[in-house]
């Protein structure tokens, strides 16, 4: 386990328009404010397709990451995530999870992390800046090569790791 106290910034709320690429308006939201770091606390979304991580097919390694995805269309959202900064890239690197329930299949539910997906009617989502501590995914090879979240190195931090 990895803890630190973080120090919040600005609060930003947004709002995507129909028709638009959600990581995109979410990049461009960031952009306009500056946001190199946060985490989403909520959103609430109507998805006119959604692409998110999933299969069908029986699991070799159910211990490993699955990479395939679900594809989903005409779906109402509830989610929330954290956003990375990447250096490297100037970029956000967010990690967004999200419960959609099918509207034209009696809102059956699915939930996973969100690959991909356009808006439909609107998504309205809050945005909390984080100012302190540097957040950034690191890929950890020794498992499956997932992109976690770290705090940067900073000797005068107080982590909490257990």
């Amino acid at each position: 386990m990895r803890s630190r106290e973080v120090v919040p910034g600005r609060t930003i709320v947004a709002v995507f328009d129909h028709g638009e690429d959600f990581y995109d308006a979410l990049d461009r939201t960031c952009r306009a404010h500056n946001i190199r770091q946060g985490y989403i606390p909520t959103f609430i979304a109507g998805l006119a397709t959604a692409e998110i991580v999933g299969t069908c097919e029986r699991l070799d390694n159910p211990d490993a990451p699955v990479w395939s995805k679900v594809h989903l269309s005409n779906v109402e959202a509830l989610g929330g995530g954290t956003l990375a900064y990447s250096p490297d890239t100037d970029t956000i690197e967010p990690h967004i999870h999200v419960t959609v329930g099918l509207k034209a299949h009696s809102a059956t539910a699915h939930t996973s992390h969100l690959l991909a997906a356009t808006v439909q009617f609107l998504t309205e989502m809050v945005i909390v800046e984080i100012v302190d501590p540097p957040m950034r995914r690191i890929r950890q090879h020794d498992l499956y090569n997932v992109p976690l979240l770290q705090f940067a190195a900073d000797p005068s931090s107080q982590d909490v790791t257990n």
